[in-house]
């Protein structure tokens, strides 16, 4: 059969299989890049979609991660990960035709309905993938080399996102100067292209081995296979952490675009651009925060990373007071230069937690369960700020000192909290909690934050070495495949 997996994998199908993943997060990066954040979100803007709908569309795909528990059955019983992804990732993509398809045949309140709908099909269909998926890169990819290898395929990641953002901003702008009458058509060309990557992605995907998948030999039922991670305690609080970690994030982060594009005023293309910065930082850190852990724990990168994430988050209360003022421009590259660095680390860390201290055997069900926690409160927290905007809208907290002398009266104004301001005060203190969960959780080779800040620092500096020349250049991308060892056979 086609897609029939193998009881094991020789190093050179290993190789091989893992550079096929490699392309196909490429591709499906230069998808993502073009039909979602920046672009989404002003797509629906020009449709006329409200801070509910924005809302709305940001908890679509995380509460389509419900779909993880399901999807555990239909892998099991299936017992062909790559049948179940292929199948999935496809029907997913081409749900993208009708949003593409919403300027030419559709009003804007049509088509709002419409990008509603396709993308919450695409988010269902896209969560049976990934716990298919979840679980085969969980046999294929070599557990001792899970942070070098996902540092580097989100290093090249972020590059094809850095140069495909940066032009589609500025194709944008150019295309809304030149037709402003037609500018959601606009952003159908940017999907099409999106489309097409995707469907590259999937030709990728289909020619990746697998290993047979390895078998429990306990109580096989779905509910058997979905307590069990909950009676692992260590794995709950990781849960616990990473649940009310991604409630703290999802509350604020979906409307950062919003908030630049609304509020300041911003152009697209001044958006992306500051996109593109935190992505520049992504590539600079990625490779480093990969190496970190490695040599210690990814608990211990997400103990340096989860905090300057947040102290991201906190600055955005600064950024109008409550209007643009000097520092607005020098804050907002700060907060994106913090984020790109801290994200790199939250974003290999959080995945690659999960992926480590899930065992062997009960990796779709464990990954699953974590997800579905994960879904829940990445899910409902867009939701909530969407619904609550207009409440904050119509109320203020200033905070002044003010000093009096014989002459004068100064005021002088320290924080101005409207609006938007006040999700990100809330998520910067949940997030305050969401670490402090992260303590509970036991992970082997944890170090403390100031040696993980040293070798961090000391990455940074060997890889900037290296980053101009073109053996530089060529030592960044490449990946080690003389390390890699075949994987473990099938449990009888």
């Amino acid at each position: 059969m086609v897609f029939e997996a193998k009881e094991s994998l020789t190093d050179e199908e290993v190789a091989h299989g893992l550079k096929l993943v490699i392309r196909d997060g490429l591709a499906t990066q230069a998808m993502v890049t073009l039909t979602g954040g920046i672009f989404l979100v002003a797509f629906a803007l020009q449709l006329g979609a409200s801070n509910t709908v924005i809302g709305l569309l940001a908890a679509i795909p995380p509460l389509a991660g419900l779909l993880q528990i399901p999807s555990i059955y239909i892998v099991d019983r299936i017992q062909s990960r790559r049948l179940v992804v292929v199948t999935a990732s496809l029907a997913a993509r081409l749900c993208w035709i009708p949003i593409i398809l919403i300027p030419f045949f559709l009003s804007p309140g049509q088509g709002i309905i419409v990008l509603v709908a396709s993308i919450a099909l695409y988010a269902s269909f896209s969560a049976i993938s990934h716990c298919g998926w979840n679980s085969w890169m969980r046999d294929l990819i070599p557990q001792d080399r899970l942070g070098d290898f996902f540092s580097r395929r989100l290093t090249l990641s972020t590059v094809i996102a850095l140069v495909i953002s940066l032009v589609a901003g500025f194709f944008i702008d150019t295309w809304n100067v030149v037709v402003p009458d037609l500018s959601a058509y606009g952003y159908s060309v940017l999907f099409l292209f999106g489309l097409i990557a995707g469907l590259i992605g999937i030709i990728f995907l289909a020619r990746t081995p697998e290993p047979e998948m390895i078998v429990d030999g306990g109580d096989d039922s779905l509910i058997a296979a979905i307590r069990k991670p909950f009676q692992d305690l260590n794995f709950k609080n990781l849960i616990v952490f990473l649940g009310s970690w991604n409630f703290a994030v999802n509350l604020a982060a979906p409307f950062f675009t919003v908030y630049m594009l609304q509020r300041i005023g911003l152009d697209i293309s001044v958006v992306v651009i500051l996109g593109v910065l935190s992505q520049v930082m992504n590539i600079v850190f990625y490779r480093s925060w990969g190496r970190v852990s490695d040599r210690f724990s990814n608990k211990s990168v997400l103990a340096v990373s989860g905090p300057l994430f947040m102290l991201a988050i906190f600055a955005w209360m600064f950024v109008t007071l409550p209007g643009i003022y000097a520092l607005t421009y020098p804050l907002l590259i700060l907060i994106h230069i913090l984020m790109g660095i801290s994200l790199a680390g939250v974003s290999l860390a959080s995945g690659n937690i999960s992926l480590k201290m899930a065992p062997q055997g009960q990796a779709t069900s464990y990954l699953a369960a974590s997800t579905f926690v994960n879904s829940v409160a990445a899910g409902v927290a867009p939701i909530l700020g969407g619904l609550f905007v207009d409440f904050f809208a119509e109320r203020e907290l200033i905070w002044t000192l003010i000093w009096r002398d014989p002459v004068q009266e100064l005021v002088f104004v320290t924080l101005d909290i409207q609006q938007w301001e006040f999700f990100f005060l809330f998520a910067f203190l949940l997030g305050l909690y969401s670490l402090h969960r992260l303590t509970v959780v036991q992970e082997e080779g944890e170090a403390k934050e100031q040696e993980v800040v040293d070798e961090l620092i000391a990455g940074v500096r060997r890889d900037m070495r290296n980053f101009s020349p073109a053996g530089g250049l060529r030592d960044l991308v490449k990946f080690p495949f003389s390390a890699l060892r075949s994987q473990r056979k099938k449990r009888r």
